[in-house]
């Protein structure tokens, strides 16, 4: 279960309250109660449909210590795709057993609802078809390796393969699946080995793959290094962003930070670039970005700035000292260079 997961626990009756309040004091959940049961810092509803309906995307898992159909009403108007919607899982009210309703994988309700049962002394009802079967499922190793998944959809037919007992073709040269079931996989070194029409798990950081069919994963190992002028617009720097990427056969998805020198950490532009590309910014004193031996310094950099570098400086710092895939390229107003850590 994501560590940053926050999650609301509702209490609709007496005999569940106890329970309810139990769940969220040891998952520091908000515990949301009937008015009539409300007391200290729980938080009053009158009407559940409302009250979900309202705050359903807000949070990263529910709880529902009440009926399985109450829940499901409640969160149905509100379903959006498997890749944005909430964990949700229900319990009885004596806490026998906790169900993983939504999200199982993405969202990591399998995990909640197994910690549910862990404090309630319960059993955790897994229903996703590859944990029955004790097979690894792509879009939870994708979740727990750090990557990003290309194509959703073909999560389900790499899977179905995997239940057909079917080896799945991997091509992984950077080894980021790490996964503990090699057995269910057929290695594929080399691209032109690759089987297109089968079922197959593509994984790079570059937009390499020739197999449309193919899962594609991107591990998030691309560490941006920006410079940029006073006052540049977010957009022009994510403009930037995207033709050097799309320029170097580099995929978006595998953007995994972005940093830069401490005197640019109230700049409005970058701030907002990193919002949009889903990411935090770390910043660098200066003597830290001189310490980092690059292949472009630049005097009139160190003049303004008092380091050779920022770009390619930040970009490697931020990888772990991993190598530069791409130098640094400029505009009027924005510098970039990309590096790549070695684990996502």
């Amino acid at each position: 279960m994501p560590e940053s997961l926050h999650i609301a626990v509702y209490a609709l009756t007496g005999q569940g309250y106890p329970l309810a309040a139990r769940i969220a004091r040891e998952t520091g959940g908000t515990l949301f109660a009937t008015a009539r049961l409300a007391q200290g810092r729980d938080v009053p509803f009158e009407s559940l449909p409302h009250l979900v309906g309202a705050q359903f995307h807000s949070f990263g898992g529910h709880v529902f210590v009440a009926a399985a159909g109450i829940a499901v009403r409640c969160i149905a108007p509100h379903l959006q795709g498997k890749d944005t919607d909430p964990a949700v899982v229900c319990l009885d009210q004596d806490g026998r057993f906790a169900v993983s309703l939504l999200s199982g994988h993405l969202g990591g309700a399998n995990e909640l609802a197994s910690r549910c049962a862990a404090i309630t002394g319960g059993q955790a009802v897994i229903t996703t078809a590859t944990d029955c079967a004790g097979l690894p499922s792509l879009d939870l190793l994708a979740r727990e390796r750090n990557m990003a998944i290309g194509n959703l959809k073909r999560v389900k037919t790499v899977n179905a393969a995997l239940l057909r007992g079917e080896a799945v073709q991997l091509y992984d040269p950077g080894g980021y699946l790490r996964t503990e079931d090699p057995k269910h996989f057929l290695l594929v070194d080399d691209p032109a080995a690759w089987r297109h029409n089968a079922p197959g798990v593509w994984i790079s950081w570059r937009r390499d793959c020739p197999d449309q069919e193919a899962l594609r994963l991107y591990p998030r190992v691309l560490m941006l290094g920006l410079g940029c002028r006073r006052g540049v617009s977010g957009q022009d720097i994510s403009a930037h962003v995207r033709d050097s990427f799309r320029a170097a056969g580099l995929s978006f998805l595998s953007i995994g930070g972005l940093g830069s020198i401490v005197a640019k950490r109230h700049e409005a532009g970058l701030l907002e670039a990193a919002e949009g590309l889903g990411v935090v910014p770390k910043f660098y004193d200066a003597d830290r970005l001189g310490a980092v031996d690059v292949p472009n310094p630049s005097p009139a950099v160190e003049q303004r700035m008092g380091v050779s570098s920022v770009a390619e400086a930040a970009a490697m710092l931020l990888a772990g000292g991993g190598p530069l895939v791409m130098e640094k390229t400029k505009t009027e107003n924005v510098t970039l260079a990309v590096a790549r850590s070695e684990s996502c």
